[in-house]
């Protein structure tokens, strides 16, 4: 269990380096004991405060900072399937909005498009990506066509 309690303190540790929280980090075995005042200092560690928390592990992609600048680029607008079931919406700010048959926002996050590759990370932190060709989005084993382009009203006619 000491070993365990190690392993964790080291991996809060680098958490809350790499956020750039402390300048020196150390962990020692959880020996069930506060150190008396002064004696981190005297060890030569720095202890992070009581109330620091390290910062949350990444699991996927970095999501794209909320309200950042996202640069213009042409796919802003409505995707859909060809059987118009799933239907994504691209907005100027960063953010899309997925609707999947009757449920709308069924999944909603935030993308960013570099070139004609999407990459998007939806609020529950997963992450996913895509390849735009003009007016065709390859989506997670979807096509999905922009709303009112030839290439919609095209794949719409084949469907019926």
């Amino acid at each position: 269990m000491r070993a365990r309690s190690a392993t964790m303190a080291t991996l809060a540790c680098a958490a809350v380096l790499a956020a750039g929280g402390l300048t020196a980090c150390a962990a020692a075995p959880d020996n069930g004991r506060t150190p008396a005042s002064g004696e981190a200092a005297q060890s030569g560690r720095q202890q992070p405060p009581a109330t620091a928390t390290p910062p949350p592990v990444p699991t996927t992609r970095p999501r794209p900072a909320e309200g950042a600048d996202v640069s213009p680029h042409p796919y802003v607008g409505m995707w859909v399937t060809a059987d118009g079931h799933i239907r994504q919406e691209l907005t100027a700010n960063g953010r899309y909005d997925e609707a999947r048959g009757d449920r709308e926002s069924a999944c909603t996050g935030s993308y960013r498009v570099s070139g004609t590759r999407i990459e998007y990370v939806d609020d529950t932190g997963f992450g996913a990506d895509g390849t735009f060709d003009t007016d065709v989005l390859h989506h997670g084993g979807y096509v999905f066509y922009r709303e009112g382009s030839d290439a919609h009203q095209r794949n719409r006619e084949r469907r019926h």
